[in-house]
């Protein structure tokens, strides 16, 4: 054999090794499991498979039917990552061990009130709850946009307002919670069941609301107050951002590991990931608060020190979240 041939013998089972190589090296796939709206959900997922090679195959639902999933699938998890949605959401889930405690690196400027004593779960954003107002309706009936709790149980808004159902949605929940706390157990549920009478229909996700106070089927929603710039005011809806003057409620949105999930070193890096300046600088476009505090925010984004809020418990309202729903759900027939 001629030191040609022995050369090129030599080459092909090089490329023959380097070939076997390349279709054994598994594909970095992260499984994830969001409450975020889809178009919003997909800002951060395309920034951050760009930014490190993961792809990630995602599934998205309301934060009550996340909370439902992971605990179905806890015997054999399918995600990995849940982000996104209210903590209360979360801390059912922590109790329930279906998530994994992970103290991301560079999260110390998050708060004790902005994650999960034992880092079940660490905050991303925070949101307060308001009113999607459309300002034709308002203007067309000669009626002041409310500016209360106690403004949306007039009788001229009966079959006028619109939000999700609490047992599907992190938004509504965290409405049903707000109430309680600011009111009392017993007239915070009193308030429900009279707001009841004036809602023509609930959904299943928290910020459907908006767009359809946008196209006029409603006149107010009641959804977190990013949503309402999002989904309102920014795509050109006559829509108008409006918060109770007694107070309101507010969400820490969160994410966690999933507990034993397929990818739980892609779920920590993805978690590290989104509490970056890389991932909040890119929560503008959602007019989201981002926790970190060297990320930019969005102009007329509401920030904590431009509403009132109240003294919210996320974790009372996460501890207590299936037995006030079964209360509402008994005392509305939803």
């Amino acid at each position: 054999m001629t030191r040609q041939m022995v050369r090129a013998f030599a080459l092909l089972a090089l490329l023959l090794i380097l070939s076997a190589a390349t279709v054994a090296a598994p594909a970095r796939v992260l499984h994830l499991l969001t409450a975020l709206d889809p178009n919003e959900a997909k800002i951060y997922i395309a920034a951050f498979e760009k930014s490190t090679g993961v792809k990630i195959e995602w599934v998205r639902m309301s934060a009550g039917e996340c909370l439902a999933r992971l605990r179905a699938e806890s015997r054999n998890p399918q995600f990995s990552v849940w982000f996104g949605g209210p903590s209360a959401e979360y801390v059912p889930a922590g109790q329930a061990g279906v998530l994994e405690s992970f103290k991301p690196e560079g999260s110390d400027f998050l708060s004790p009130q902005q994650r999960d004593s034992n880092w079940n779960w660490v905050g991303f954003y925070f949101g307060a709850l308001g009113f999607a107002c459309n300002t034709d309706w308002f203007a067309k009936n000669n009626i002041a946009f409310p500016s209360s709790w106690q403004d949306l149980l007039k009788p001229q808004l009966k079959g006028q307002i619109s939000f999700a159902y609490p047992y599907t949605s992190g938004t509504a929940y965290t409405l049903l919670a707000t109430m309680v706390q600011l009111l009392g157990e017993e007239k915070g549920m009193d308030y429900m069941k009279r707001l009841d009478a004036n809602v023509h229909h609930y959904n299943t996700s928290g910020s459907a609301c908006v767009t359809q106070a946008g196209l006029g089927e409603i006149a107010v929603g009641i959804a977190f107050s990013h949503d309402v710039m999002a989904k309102g005011t920014a795509k050109g809806y006559p829509v108008k951002l409006t918060l109770p003057s007694e107070g309101t409620g507010y969400e820490i949105g969160a994410m966690a590991v999933v507990k034993g999930g397929p990818e739980p070193d892609l779920a920590k890096q993805f978690i590290t990931w989104a509490l970056s300046t890389e991932c909040q600088d890119l929560m503008q476009e959602w007019f989201r608060i981002p926790l970190n505090p060297r990320a930019k925010v969005a102009p007329g984004a509401v920030g904590p020190d431009q509403v009132k809020l109240i003294p919210y418990d996320d974790v009372w309202a996460g501890q207590n979240q299936a037995r006030l729903i079964d209360k509402w759900r008994e005392m509305t027939n939803k």
